[in-house]
């Protein structure tokens, strides 16, 4: 069963560049603890490990999804438009593609560099520099192990207005030397996340049902079908799932159990309550029990259902949330597995995104999980100040514009 199945064509259209989006923020609640913990090189290292690890997973998962596969410039295009590394417009990536090996990138506008050069040149050289020359590859390689990113010009921008922010080659070549294999890399390529099956797409709907035309200048996602789009939001949902992953097995290999969960519960309250803030007003939704119980339905933390099992319900004023013992989830140590009956902030921090008075309280606890129920406090709650670290980022308030009608990119 899929909760993304609940909603029309038009809902899911909207809400799929807003997961793409809210995917990309997650290292700017992230990336803050980190730094606090590990400092600028410390953060730098993490930040890597964890794309390297997930976002090879990932893109072979789309492209398997939506029937793009192949070993071409084009084919790693595409994937990059469905990349949680690249959300649409926040990420203003522009694609040129010359021949079957050979093509470049470049970006009209980069939010995670609007984030990052306020902080200086020495962070903007770690994102641009240190950060994106080795996880570029990762990506790429998903699709071609001889495929390499090279940088035309890139930040420090010198104008310091310069535009595009920068552009890259992309080559392939069998002569170029694959990158090394990341240490981890079989964990999280055999996680349950990794290997999660989710319900096929209806060849039959109206929409397109798969990417296999040509690339496209942006992708309109209310072209695709109702079931592309439902696969397409929890393929997204699990890009988030494997990147938390990688970055808790970067995390944890330079601190203590004890110090990695405590990130990580940052990490995810950051996320989590900026999430449900912009699912809510990107569905137009209220603030009532109503209102969270379709937030919590669609969240990417408590999403796919095949793979956290977790079950939500209403109760008159109440909001029951039920999470199993057993998961996928809970197998891999992701999102869900980092509440328990004794630490419920993250989630205290998601359900304050719909409403600041909303307060979860734990319900029962058996054999095969527990439960918690969620209402409203008599007074608003002050917002966690992990959501307010990752508000600082332009993501947060940043409003997607209709482009029209998007064109086909043939060879050059």
């Amino acid at each position: 069963m899929s909760t993304y199945a609940e909603l029309s064509r038009d809902q899911l259209a909207a809400l799929v560049p807003e997961l793409l989006l809210c995917g990309h923020l997650i290292d700017r609640s992230g990336m803050a603890h980190t730094i606090a913990a590990f400092g600028r090189e410390g953060m730098t290292a993490v930040a890597i490990e964890e794309w390297q690890l997930a976002s090879p997973i990932y893109t072979r998962r789309m492209q398997r999804a939506l029937r793009f596969t192949g070993d071409s410039v084009e084919t790693i295009f595409k994937g990059l438009q469905l990349d949680i590394g690249a959300p649409p417009q926040f990420m203003d990536f522009r694609f040129r593609v010359d021949d079957h090996d050979h093509g470049e990138f470049w970006l009209d506008h980069c939010g995670a560099l609007a984030d990052v050069e306020p902080m200086g040149e020495e962070f903007v050289v770690a994102m641009c520099h240190d950060i994106e020359d080795p996880t570029f590859d990762a990506t790429a390689l998903a699709t071609n192990p001889h495929a390499q990113v090279r940088p035309v010009h890139r930040p420090p921008r010198r104008p310091a207005d310069r535009t595009p922010v920068c552009a890259w080659t992309v080559i392939i070549d069998p002569a170029h030397v694959p990158p090394a294999v990341p240490a981890h890399a079989a964990l999280i390529a055999n996680s349950v996340a990794a290997r999660t099956e989710l319900a096929s797409i209806d060849p039959a709907e109206e929409g397109l049902a798969d990417y296999t035309g040509p690339l496209l200048s942006d992708l309109r996602f209310a072209d695709f079908s109702r079931s592309a789009l439902r696969r397409m939001a929890e393929e997204i949902c699990l890009q988030q799932h494997l990147l938390t992953l990688g970055f808790m097995l970067a995390i944890t290999e330079r601190s203590d159990t004890a110090t990695a969960l405590g990130i990580g519960r940052k990490q995810f309250a950051g996320i989590a309550g900026l999430t449900s803030e912009r699912i809510r007003r990107c569905l137009d939704l209220g603030d009532d029990p109503r209102a969270l119980a379709t937030v919590l339905r669609l969240h990417p933390a408590l999403n796919p259902l095949s793979y956290t099992g977790t079950d939500i319900s209403v109760l008159n004023s109440v909001v029951r949330l039920r999470f199993p013992n057993n998961s996928g989830a809970q197998t891999d140590g992701a999102w869900p597995s980092m509440l328990t009956p004794d630490d419920l902030r993250p989630l205290d921090a998601l359900v304050r995104g719909v409403n600041p008075r909303f307060v979860a309280r734990v319900a029962a606890t058996d054999q095969h999980g527990w439960t918690v129920d969620i209402d409203l406090a008599d007074t608003p709650f002050r917002e966690a100040s992990e959501v307010a670290v990752t508000r600082f980022s332009t993501g947060a308030g940043f409003a997607f514009t209709d482009r029209g009608k998007p064109l086909p990119l043939t060879v050059v």
